[in-house]
């Protein structure tokens, strides 16, 4: 099978070691995975792999799709009728499932937080043969009757920049407000430190519509939920208890669907991934991959 999509990713720690596909979220660059949690992963064993998923970052942007048709996306989703989306979540699982190959990795552990969970749901659902165990957090099986996001987080959505705005300036105004409205309550980031953090994500690659066509692409994934029973592999689910956007009935209605499925909550934590969760991400995922 041939694929146009090239995804920048990066490798840390021997090949030797028990592989770990990291799966990040909705318009979200693998940078932004704390290199707390990369390292303590490698210490402990894991060869850890994490990448850009399509249409963000440094990999295959795909413009020439436009932007998609929200409205008549979600009528798709609801009736049936309606545009379908510039593409899918198991379009962005078989990004994944060649990536391994591309890397000579026959299975491994996948860690998916947010859209990154959908997308690990999607491949372990297609592809279970590739997946050893899935670790899901603050995601969702995409049951169309869960709660939205918070009121507050619709409105930073739906905001718009102040008129004459740089592209660049807006990016990061926006990224503020966001994780300052999302972000873990009981792991709070200095403001300066966010500030820094949303100047190296715009600066190494501005989200665009990519975004709009990722969120598409969630909001069509609507039967996943109804699959979910036949997953035969470990799973373990983290849900923040602070969630604003993807609320913590979705983390529970995800446990109830899925065959043995361990679920925690994670007191104070929000819709990010706070580096002081490094030892907590480590203990679990040693824990579902037996490490000694």
């Amino acid at each position: 099978m041939t694929n146009p999509i090239e995804l920048d990713f990066a490798t840390y720690g021997a090949k030797t070691g028990v592989p770990l596909l990291l799966i990040m979220g909705l318009a979200t660059q693998r940078t932004a995975w704390p290199m707390a949690w990369i390292d303590a992963l490698v210490a402990r064993g894991f060869y850890v792999i994490s990448f850009d998923n399509r249409d963000i970052g440094l990999s295959t942007r795909l413009d020439q799709l436009g932007a998609p048709k929200m409205a008549r996306v979600i009528a798709r989703r609801l009736t049936g009728i309606g545009a379908a989306p510039p593409y899918t979540v198991l379009d962005m699982a078989n990004d994944t499932r060649l990536l391994l190959d591309q890397l000579d990795v026959k299975s491994a552990h996948v860690l998916g937080v947010s859209m990154g969970g959908m997308i690990a749901q999607r491949l372990a659902l297609a592809y279970p043969a590739r997946v050893l165990s899935l670790t899901l957090m603050m995601t969702s099986s995409g049951y169309p009757f869960l709660p939205m996001p918070n009121r507050s987080v619709l409105k930073i959505f739906a905001s718009k920049p102040p008129a004459g705005m740089p592209e660049r300036e807006a990016a990061v105004d926006y990224l503020l407000r966001l994780f300052g409205e999302i972000g873990s309550p009981g792991y709070p980031v200095p403001i300066a430190l966010r500030r820094e953090r949303a100047l190296e994500q715009v600066n190494r690659s501005i989200a665009g519509m990519g975004a709009m066509r990722q969120l598409a692409a969630i909001l069509a994934d609507g039967g996943r939920w109804r699959l979910l029973a036949k997953l035969k592999l470990p799973v373990q689910i983290l849900h923040g208890a602070a969630d604003k956007m993807v609320p913590i009935a979705h983390g529970k209605d995800l446990a109830r669907r899925i065959p043995g499925a361990r679920f925690e909550v994670v007191p104070g934590l929000g819709h990010d991934v706070p580096e002081a969760l490094a030892g907590l991400i480590v203990d679990r995922m040693a824990a579902i991959a037996v490490l000694p």
